[in-house]
């Protein structure tokens, strides 16, 4: 594929992550492979989670086609970018035809994106994950690998405001050892088996973090922080859920 538009991008967001001081911490980059289809799997806490999953790959030449919901692709900002680097919109009303298009790219030899739990996780801690991934990886024999990101949060969350402008804030981003899921293994299993996975990865990025505050709203709860339990996040959640459907 023609990169017009990935590659500028990088580069544009590295610029600008120098002039804030961004401070990265990154460990296990070496998992992604140099060549062949994957599927990276990242938890989900920022709306630039795309961003820093995607840096995750940078060490191995790689980019990533992320699984984005189809309202980023119809904004008149976002969209352009998001089809000029060949990410893959996600319909959920017609949800087969993106994974058509996720399976066509991990065959031709792609790296593919995916936020498991759909949605941010407003406790900040790994939600219900879905299945997708280990059924691509399955179809398509390529390798899952986990990605851990914690501290993009803190410029922009679901429910705070943005603060993008923000200087010196610690990212940390934690690439685990991949997962080789066969065609016919349980799919279920393998699906427990990223969660816990990506539960210990988010963890350690939490507790070795340069800042660890007590009772500050990027901090989950059982760390001491105000973010919400996973329970109440869940009701918050399923309250969004059900007047989402009322309007519509």
């Amino acid at each position: 594929m023609a990169e017009i538009v990935y590659p500028p991008v990088i580069a544009a967001a590295r610029t600008l992550f120098r002039v804030l001081d961004i401070k990265f911490h990154m460990e296990g980059t070496e998992h992604v492979p140099r060549t062949g289809g994957a599927v990276l799997v990242s938890n989900h806490i920022s709306y630039l989670d795309f961003i820093f999953a995607g840096f995750a790959a940078l060490p191995s030449k790689r980019l990533v086609r992320f699984m984005a919901k189809q309202d980023v692709f119809d904004n008149r900002i976002s969209g352009p970018l998001m089809r000029g680097m060949h990410h893959i919109p996600v319909d959920r009303e017609a949800g087969a035809g993106s994974y058509a298009t996720a399976l066509r790219m991990l065959k031709a030899g792609e790296v593919v994106g995916v936020f498991a739990e759909a949605t941010i996780s407003r406790s900040f801690t790994v939600k219900e994950i879905k299945n997708g991934a280990i059924r691509m990886a399955q179809a398509t024999g390529t390798p899952v690998i986990p990605v851990a990101l914690w501290g993009d949060h803190r410029l922009w969350t679901k429910g705070r405001p943005r603060n993008l402008l923000q200087r010196h804030v610690p990212v940390t981003i934690l690439v685990g050892e991949p997962m080789h899921p066969k065609r016919g293994e349980n799919v279920n299993d393998h699906t427990t088996d990223l969660h816990r996975r990506l539960s210990e990865l988010v963890d350690r990025a939490q507790r070795t973090y340069p800042e660890v505050p007590q009772g500050v709203w990027w901090q989950p709860a059982h760390l001491g922080g105000s973010a919400p339990t996973p329970e109440e996040a869940a009701a918050m959640d399923a309250a969004e859920a059900e007047a989402r459907a009322k309007k519509e």
